[in-house]
């Protein structure tokens, strides 16, 4: 195949790939925490709807473990989990990294929250999160009650914490 050929087709399937992430359909203001469970850290499973049935429940989704963004969101979370708990709220952070990594991240970072393994991508999909080349978008929803009451679909990275916190200061 000649190269302006093959450069052709590779710009097609990367279009293609990145089109098909962007057209997720992320949950709605209202909606009920989607019924899904994934293995968390130490191998045990999560039913996310039973975690989040009283209270608030923050699921935020991260692209890959132990990466500079990822780790300070994850950070931000962990050194604000003191407020975050006293305001009820529990969180489960979500990425397509293995059992293993999750526990890897979780131990080197000392954070105080489970992260889920979504290696097969069924909480990702769940929740309407864009992947793209198996890293999930950086996301992030709060539920209370069972119900979506907040969402940041361009979800900051040190200052994840203090965006929670700041729609729990309205909603109080």
């Amino acid at each position: 195949m000649p190269m302006s050929n093959l450069s052709k087709l590779l710009t097609a399937v990367t279009s293609g790939i990145f089109a098909a992430s962007a057209t997720a359909a992320p949950l709605a203001d209202g909606a009920a925490l989607p019924a899904v469970s994934q293995k968390n850290q130490n191998d045990e499973i999560v039913k996310l709807a039973e975690a989040g049935a009283t209270g608030y429940l923050l699921v935020y989704f991260y692209p890959k473990a132990d990466t500079p963004g990822c780790t300070k969101q994850a950070c931000s979370l962990r050194d604000e989990y003191a407020n975050l708990t006293e305001k009820g709220v529990k969180i489960y952070g979500v990425s397509n990294d293995s059992v293993k990594a999750q526990k890897a991240f979780l131990d080197k970072y000392k954070l105080p929250f489970d992260l889920l393994a979504d290696e097969d991508g069924a909480v990702i999909k769940a929740f309407g999160v864009p992947s793209t080349m198996g890293f999930a978008k950086r996301q992030a929803f709060l539920f209370k009650d069972g119900k979506l009451v907040w969402s940041d679909l361009s979800a900051s990275t040190a200052e994840q914490a203090a965006d929670v916190l700041e729609f729990l200061k309205k909603d109080s």
